[in-house]
């Protein structure tokens, strides 16, 4: 075991909660900081504030996360960091404070990219990242207001899926040619896009939006083909960006995230290791560079950050895996295993039954899966996409 005495994670939520786990349940006996921007400990589950949580079906103590017993972590919450010295192993708080440290794990995450065209407002204009975005969203909800949604990834077609239950007036602005358009491609976008129009959401596809105006709140909605859409609130769900700022002058190196080896140890600075939505490094099992955005993920590549430090490399295994993401929308529990690639075709159920498999190929291997309503297959899915599989042996379907 490595001689590191003292250990900081920056980033209070999942990554960074299950790093600290990790640590203890390597044997790591030393000194845990975790640094939080947010006040909220234990942690809570992103996933289902844009779910369960928002929709008012969970209290605030069901979405925190479990936490381990006997952790002796030293919490630093309410405060961010705003910059690290390597040389002097040294994190810089934004209450003026230090934590210095022997080695790092960096779990920040990610923050919502901003609309510059709606910066102006004081009011009416919300992201959904946090469980405080939860609760005013929650909030304003309550007031029947017009909803426009500006973005049609998962997050945002799952906020539409609640507006709708709530029987809210809800338009969803998409400058791709289809919902989730990046995962699922046109001939799964378009089914998608069925459903979230029969289920009463007017969609806008293959538009962008050029202004919103209003005095104050945001009034209208303009659109780039001169449409204009009147809203009481406007729900920014453009993407998020990895919290890099406070690495600009650190030393590592960040592209699109922190840039890790196999082992998910920062470039040239092997007692930094990183963890969740920041974290870019090589997965072998795909033969590219990811950062991945997903529960499943934060947790798995949490556990290859704390070996990273603590293990000497001979015993480390390079961190490959299978990204998996889920959604619930309209009582649709909608999975995709994998990456995006080329649509093979519905492999198992069809688009009518509202149960289905479909597969998506690269250069002739399984790459990824998209399921509705269909949990059993995911895991033959998974293994089939990890043992680089030929698309083909799933045109016998699933059975």
């Amino acid at each position: 075991m490595s001689e590191i005495n003292s250990i900081a994670v920056v980033g209070a939520s999942l990554a960074g909660l299950r790093s600290v786990e990790a640590l203890r349940r390597l044997g790591f006996a030393g000194q845990i900081t975790l640094v939080g921007a947010e006040q909220h400990f234990p942690p809570y589950d992103r996933p289902p504030l844009s779910k369960e949580m928002l929709r008012g079906d969970w209290t605030s103590e069901r979405g925190r996360l479990r936490v381990a017993e006997d952790l002796e972590v030293e919490p630093r919450l309410g405060v961010t960091a705003t910059g690290l010295d390597l040389e002097h192993r040294e994190i810089s708080l934004s209450d003026d404070s230090t934590v210095g440290f022997d080695g790092l794990i960096v779990a920040t995450g990610a923050t919502p990219r901003r609309l510059r065209i709606t910066s102006h407002f004081t009011s009416g204009v919300y992201e959904l990242r946090t469980y405080d975005d939860c609760i005013a969203l929650r909030d304003v909800f309550e007031k029947r207001p017009r909803v426009v949604v500006i973005g049609a990834g998962f997050i945002g077609c799952e906020v539409a899926a609640v507006c709708r239950g709530l029987d809210l007036e809800v338009t969803v602005v998409e400058a791709l040619d289809w919902p989730m358009d990046r995962v699922l491609g046109g001939v799964i976008g378009e089914w998608a896009a069925g459903v979230h129009r029969s289920n009463g959401v007017d969609l806008r596809l293959g538009v962008g939006v050029v202004g919103v105006e209003g005095e104050g709140a945001p009034e209208l909605v303009v659109l780039a083909n001169g449409s204009e859409l009147p809203a009481d609130i406007v729900i920014s769900a453009v993407g998020v960006a990895p919290a890099t700022e406070w690495l600009e002058d650190s030393g590592l190196q960040v592209r699109d995230g922190v840039v890790l080896d196999e082992f998910c140890r920062a470039a040239g600075f092997p007692f930094v290791a990183a963890a969740g939505d920041v974290a870019r490094w090589y997965n072998a099992m795909f033969e590219r560079e990811m950062r991945v955005e997903h529960w499943t993920n934060a947790v798995e590549q949490a556990s290859a950050a704390a070996s990273a430090l603590l293990l000497p490399e001979s015993e480390l295994t390079p961190f490959s895996t299978v990204p998996y993401v889920w959604s619930d929308q309209y009582g649709l529990k909608l999975q995709y295993v994998g990456i995006p690639g080329n649509f093979h075709g519905v492999v198992d159920g069809s688009f009518e039954s509202e149960k289905f498999v479909a597969a998506f190929e690269d250069e002739g291997r399984l790459v990824g899966a998209f399921c509705v309503n269909s949990p059993g297959k995911m895991p033959r899915l998974k293994r089939m996409i990890a043992s680089h599989s030929l698309v083909g042996a799933l045109d016998g379907g699933l059975a």
